[in-house]
């Protein structure tokens, strides 16, 4: 366990960066005594939301796939491997449609993850994996043999290729919508959150105490940033699969997503820095309670 004054270099660089209000702030704004209420986890809130909002337009605000993966290499985080999804697993997630989709959308992050790093070979296994998953959901269009060949003639270009798996995740989604399966691109786009929250919490709960501690430091104030950030569009998804119609397993996820924001909103980081209590703002307790919601999600997505 990392000792409470990292954790105060932390906040203070965090609260330094100033991203943190404009990037990860809350679905719904607050006025002051509305401390009972809160946004997205209460029924009334999510209710008025998903009515508000259809899947086109709360897809429209999800970030690419490649974004948070991006953030992680910015930070100056190193690749680390065994946090990803094995390709080789593929073959078991062809059991149900919901499934293949929300491995579809962890083998996307993977990718995404292999690119912003140059790991351009591993990546083409593992677009073969998201071929095969694409292949069961009768999405083949998205993923079809021209991605290979526009993949493999852009291996020098990390740009090219983060735009052409965020290009052919974005087609997945639309396919799948005008197809009347939202709920199975809405569990798409989940696996594909999900994986980038636990690659980026798997990256600081493993983080190399070894390392001088200005190195350690700045490369744990980006990944805790890019967690922060991922409040809003942990918020977004929720409403995405609260609107998409769902089944049994959309509302099972809607449910463990809820318990993750409940994490987010229990560590209370908005107030904290708000009343500038940096040396508060993270701990050891607020980043677990997290990492093991993610975890637990991941582990089932996998499986």
């Amino acid at each position: 366990m990392r000792s409470r004054p990292f954790f105060r270099r932390i906040c203070f660089l965090v609260a330094l960066t100033g991203v943190f209000f404009t990037n990860a702030c809350t679905p719904e704004t607050k006025t002051e005594g509305d401390g009972a209420d809160t946004a997205v986890v209460t029924s009334a809130d999510t209710s008025a939301a998903s009515s508000a909002q259809t899947p086109e337009s709360v897809l429209a605000e999800m970030p690419p796939v490649s974004e948070l993966p991006a953030l992680l290499e910015l930070s100056g985080a190193v690749y680390t491997q065994n946090l990803l999804n094995k390709p080789d697993k593929a073959k078991n997630y062809t059991t149900t449609a919901d499934k293949a989709a929300l491995n579809l959308g962890v083998y996307a992050t993977d990718v995404g993850y292999l690119c912003v790093y140059g790991k351009t070979q591993p990546a083409i296994t593992y677009i073969r994996s998201s071929q095969a998953l694409a292949d069961h959901l009768g999405v083949t269009n998205a993923f079809q043999a021209e991605t290979q060949k526009r993949f493999e003639q852009n291996l020098s270009n990390r740009d090219s290729l983060t735009a052409i798996i965020d290009e052919n995740m974005r087609s997945t989604h639309q396919f799948l919508n005008e197809s009347d399966r939202k709920n199975t691109g809405a569990l798409a786009v989940t696996g594909g959150f999900i994986e980038g929250l636990y690659i980026s919490t798997g990256l600081i709960e493993n983080y190399p105490k070894d390392v001088p501690a200005n190195v350690r430091d700045q490369v744990l104030v980006g990944l805790v940033t890019a967690i922060l950030k991922q409040k809003k569009p942990l918020a977004d998804l929720i409403t995405l699969l609260k609107s998409s119609g769902g089944d049994a397993q959309v509302t099972e996820y809607v449910t463990s997503l809820t318990e993750l924001y409940q994490k987010f909103e229990a560590a209370n980081f908005e107030e904290k820095l708000k009343n500038n209590q940096g040396d508060l703002l993270i701990n050891d307790k607020d980043l677990a309670g997290i990492t093991a919601q993610v975890k637990q999600i991941r582990a089932k997505i996998v499986a």
